[in-house]
């Protein structure tokens, strides 16, 4: 299935007392750039993270927000240090004595004394963890890549759509190219009409000059070169995935023959059409650019 990478994903999950939420949104880049930002107590699986991300998506820039909380009534114990309590209060006393200054520490002073309370928390279970933290990435991965598919194949179709239009342009080139080289013909009969009156030219150097200027013109291997161009990138768009760069390249290859095409116009109309080309193919591009 061909992927946008532009998408959305949120799931969430309980574990006993444990709550997880994870968010994730991606726009386009050309490689992966992964951005984490969750509570520094799961920072232990940020590799674990990058390396299940890559099972869902292989380009994008990524941002994943995850939020954790254990709502359990016993989080942890408050740890009271009575040695650092008394160091504060004899320290404190002896400062209100040097500088004769009204002693009044109280409970609620001394409480606020960094690490005479302290909370200690309960130690983790890592696989346990780790398992809560899984069941809800991957729900959201999920959800991310079922986004990605939907507007990945919104992308295919308008695609489509647009080598439709070219092929259309494409019949019209076909169509009008061999006039050209008539109305030359007839504006150079013309032109040495006016020049030499009735001097008679040779018929074989009026069919040559015809012929020199067709083949300076013709445009044959450049519209089958871009048919060719056209199915190559239809195929690739049934392919299954990763397919972003491979269709850019052809896109490029497409541009290309639409610019000697159009360097090579000697008349108004060819010169629209294969303008019409050059919008169509960048209209492509710029869709090709979403994808992964």
């Amino acid at each position: 299935m061909i992927r946008s990478m532009t998408g959305f994903g949120r799931c969430e999950y309980q574990q006993d007392s444990r709550k997880f939420t994870a968010e994730l949104k991606s726009v386009n880049h050309r490689y992966l750039d992964v951005n984490i930002r969750m509570p520094k107590k799961l920072n232990f699986f940020d590799g674990a993270i990058r390396t299940l991300l890559k099972n869902y998506a292989s380009r994008g820039k990524i941002d994943i927000f995850i939020m954790y909380e254990d709502v359990s009534e016993a989080q942890g114990s408050l740890k009271y240090n009575a040695a650092l309590a008394g160091e504060y209060v004899k320290y404190l006393r002896q400062m209100a004595e040097e500088f004769g200054l009204d002693d009044h520490l109280s409970l609620t002073t001394l409480a606020r004394c960094p690490d005479v309370l302290t909370m200690e928390e309960q130690s983790v279970d890592e696989e346990e963890l780790w398992k809560g933290l899984r069941i809800v990435l991957e729900g959201a991965f999920a959800q991310f890549v079922s986004a990605r598919t939907t507007e990945g194949e919104n992308l295919k179709k308008d695609i489509l759509a647009k080598l439709s239009g070219m092929e259309v342009v494409i019949a019209e080139i076909e169509e009008h190219s061999p006039e050209i080289a008539v109305q030359y013909r007839a504006k150079l009969e013309e032109k040495v009409r006016e020049l030499l009156g009735d001097v008679q030219l040779e018929e074989s150097r009026i069919a040559a000059e015809v012929i020199l200027f067709a083949d300076k013109i013709c445009t044959d291997e450049e519209v089958v070169r871009l048919k060719s161009h056209i199915s190559h990138m239809r195929d690739t768009l049934e392919e299954s995935e990763g397919i972003g760069r491979k269709l850019d390249f052809i896109a490029q290859e497409m541009n290309r023959e639409a610019n000697t095409i159009l360097s090579k116009a000697n008349d108004q109309e060819i010169s629209n059409l294969a303008i019409s080309l050059k919008t169509e193919i960048e209209k492509i591009r710029e869709q090709i650019q979403n994808i992964e």
